[in-house]
Formats: C-alpha cells, sequence, structure tokens
C-alpha cells in the first residue's frame, strides 16, 4: 500500500542529497545548450532506471535480518553524511554537443550522461538503504523519482537563479544532518529492535 509519508521523507532526503551533486550542474548545462523538455525526458528516463535499480537492491536487503538491516543501513547513511560534509568541490563535466537537435539525439546525450554518471551514487545508495529501511517500494520509489526529477528540473530551468539565494553549502549542510538523523534512527531500531 502506498504511504505518503514515506514518499516525503524519501523526496525530503533525496531532493537535499542530490541539488549539490554534479548531476544538477550537468542538468544546467544541458538545458542551457538544447530544448529543455528534450533534456528532461532523457534525463528522467534515466533517474527511473537508477531508482529502479536501487529499490531491487534495497528489497533484496529486506529480506536480512530487520537488525542486521537497520544497523548497516545507520552506518551508510553516516558515510553518506561524511561523503556530503568532506567532499571536495566537483568540477562541472563537460558535455559533447549532440550533431543535431533531434529529440532522440538531445534526450539521448542527456540519458546516457546520466545514467553513466549517476551509476553507484550516493542518491542510488540512499534509495537502496530508504528502500531496505521502510520496505515499501512502490513509496520509496515514487519518493525518489520525483525528488530526482524535481532536482533534474530545477538545474535545467533554473539552475543559476538557485544558487544564487541558496548557497550550496547551505544545501549540503542541510542534506548531511538529514542523513544523520536517518542514521541515528536506524541505529536506534539496530539497537532496541
Amino acid at each position: 500500500m502506498f504511504s505518503f509519508t514515506v514518499a516525503a521523507v524519501v523526496f525530503g532526503v533525496v531532493f537535499l542529497a542530490e541539488l549539490p551533486d554534479k548531476t544538477a550542474l550537468a542538468g544546467l548545462v544541458l538545458g542551457t545548450r538544447y530544448r529543455a523538455s528534450y533534456v528532461f525526458a532523457g534525463v528522467a528516463a534515466a533517474f527511473t532506471v537508477h531508482v529502479a535499480l536501487a529499490i531491487a537492491a534495497g528489497s533484496v536487503l529486506s529480506l536480512l535480518p530487520h537488525r542486521l538491516v537497520q544497523a548497516v543501513v545507520g552506518v551508510l547513511f553516516l558515510a553518506g553524511a561524511a561523503v556530503l560534509i568532506f567532499r571536495k568541490g566537483e568540477d562541472e563535466e563537460e558535455v559533447k554537443k549532440p550533431a543535431d537537435q533531434s529529440f532522440w539525439k538531445v534526450s539521448g546525450a542527456g540519458f546516457m550522461m546520466i545514467l553513466v554518471a549517476e551509476f553507484g551514487d550516493l542518491t542510488q545508495i540512499m534509495t537502496a538503504n530508504l528502500a531496505a529501511r521502510y520496505d515499501d517500494p512502490l513509496s520509496v520509489g515514487v519518493g525518489a523519482v520525483l525528488a530526482l526529477w524535481a532536482v533534474a528540473g530545477l538545474g535545467i530551468l533554473g539552475g543559476r537563479t538557485l544558487m544564487k539565494y541558496v548557497p550550496l553549502a547551505l544545501i549540503t549542510k542541510v542534506a548531511a544532518a538529514v542523513m544523520v538523523l536517518m542514521a541515528g534512527f536506524s541505529l536506534y531500531e539496530a539497537i532496541t529492535g
């Protein structure tokens, strides 16, 4: 059964973690060069594939003993928070311009770029962790996909404006704090469960 609460929690965590990621910048670059709807179609499809893979991995994790899973999820959330806090600034990736501006060329370039850049990325690992934590693949999947699509849309259409008003360092700190809270809840459940 679908849970709006789980979807909302997942949306918030994934959205905050993805905002400072290089893919938001890559979406911004693609959005300035090509038709935004074409770019979004390719990026959205790639994120959907990534979330499906993460949900599958998280569903496998949910078959393990609950206390063990909560302990592992808690440690992985702490590791994710550490990555956000201690990583160095990432350079914007160079995007190769497709030979033409057709839908398939532009959306294909966006799809391939995100598919490769996001494989094994922090938000994909977080999504798998959340799927294992909540044992609700539909709610986690919907929350994660909508969060990634929202960040992609912001990156493509309004990335520059957002970064003028909300410092990247603040976004990163808020995402790390949320991940530390999720780690605390998971570790508490592992100890008391």
